[in-house]
């Protein structure tokens, strides 16, 4: 409460139609009068409601799980109460996997006094690429799931994850499911940053972070052969989560902290880290990443520091021009042991304000041994042709 009201304002003027809505709502221990306001919704409402009242969970999973495991419809959408529906948002939701034969259905998300994912709305998509699209960066609950998939995988929010577990829930969905859709070309789902600045996904302590990296690393690495497609979805756990625990908060943890977080770092480093996550990522952030692959917390905080000072660093080319490098700290000093390849231009980046690509691959040349067979085939079929001609 109040943000209760409109979230559920939003689900009544659903053009959808309240014949076919079903709400669970689960209030979970709360104190503020919402499971009163519930069961007087419930009993006004013409969209069917059922109300389910408990004791405090502590998060998340718990509520959401009680709450799927009561739902009858052929989809579900696990709306936050602080948050709220824009009026069409389920009917095109709803059309759009029936019309794709998708399992999970991205609707646009904005922001209300707090920011919102953006990238992956670029375009409406009846059906899009995992591995080769932005959706992986959004793997919050708020879509639209088929609740057979739900069902037919036993797939749960992870009651032991004290956050994070959105994301494990919606990763294994677009990994496992029949496909993703993505709504653009209208706003479904308006996120509200609440006046008091309390969110879950704002609290919790590092440690917490940690175990929820794990089991997204753990999640991919079970799903996903070896290849360039787990490489590509290893990519979000370590920039969006592992970066986090590495970069600025670093110069103001404890000595203690760091060294803790070193710890819990190194065997997911060991475990997943390898030349073609790294070679996904831009080179400010990868070298951050190498530092902690190293142990190396020395190193890590130089290079927090020099980004943090916005210094520019020197652009080196390779001496055949293939390669292209930014010489940020320790570059080719052979006591840091960071590899050149930490150093490389491998996907598109800022340089000073400007955006630089690697280099384009160059064939190399053939060698004189190959060059003087092809001239001799080459002579030969000429010649085949003037006696052909004669």
């Amino acid at each position: 409460m109040p943000y209760l009201i409109r979230c559920l304002e939003s689900v009544e003027a659903q053009t959808i139609g309240a014949d076919r809505i079903e709400i669970v709502a689960v209030d979970d221990g709360s104190t503020d009068g919402t499971g009163e306001y519930l069961e007087e919704f419930a009993a006004r409402s013409k969209v069917p409601t059922r109300v389910i009242r408990q004791k405090n969970s502590g998060g998340p999973s718990g509520p959401r799980n009680v709450g799927l495991g009561l739902a009858r419809g052929r989809y579900v959408f696990f709306l936050d109460a602080d948050d709220y529906f824009g009026e069409e948002a389920l009917e095109r939701m709803v059309a759009m996997a029936d019309r794709a034969g998708t399992d999970v259905v991205l609707g646009k998300v904005v922001g209300v006094n707090r920011g919102a994912p953006k990238s992956m709305w670029g375009a409406t998509k009846e059906r899009v690429d995992v591995y080769n699209s932005k959706v992986i960066y959004t793997l919050s609950a708020q879509k639209l799931f088929r609740r057979e998939l739900l069902e037919r995988l036993s797939l749960r929010f992870d009651e032991n994850l004290k956050t994070g577990e959105d994301a494990l829930f919606t990763m294994e969905a677009y990994l496992r499911g029949a496909g993703v859709s993505v709504i653009s070309n209208y706003v479904c789902y308006y996120l509200v940053g609440r006046d008091d600045g309390k969110h879950v996904t704002k609290s919790g302590t590092y440690v917490w972070r940690f175990d929820s990296m794990r089991a997204m690393m753990a999640l991919i690495h079970r799903i996903e052969p070896a290849g360039p497609k787990r490489d590509f979805l290893m990519v979000r756990p370590f920039t969006v989560g592992t970066l986090q625990q590495f970069g600025p908060v670093v110069l103001k943890d404890s000595e203690e902290v760091r060294r803790h977080k070193m710890e819990l770092a190194a065997p997911l480093m060991e475990t997943y880290w390898n030349d073609g996550v790294a070679r996904l990522i831009k080179v400010p952030e990868r070298l951050r990443l190498a530092c902690v692959a190293r142990g190396r917390m020395d190193l890590l905080i130089e290079m927090v520091r020099y980004v943090q000072a916005k210094t520019v660093p020197d652009v080196v080319k390779s001496r055949d021009g293939r390669k292209l490098y930014l010489a940020y700290p320790h570059f080719r000093d052979k006591s840091a042991r960071l590899a050149d390849s930490n150093y490389e231009v491998t996907v598109p980046d800022w340089h000073d304000g400007k955006r630089i690509e690697p280099p384009k691959a160059v064939a190399p040349r053939p060698s004189l041994s190959r060059r003087v067979v092809g001239r001799m085939r080459r002579d030969v079929r000429r010649w085949k042709k003037r006696l052909n001609a004669a």
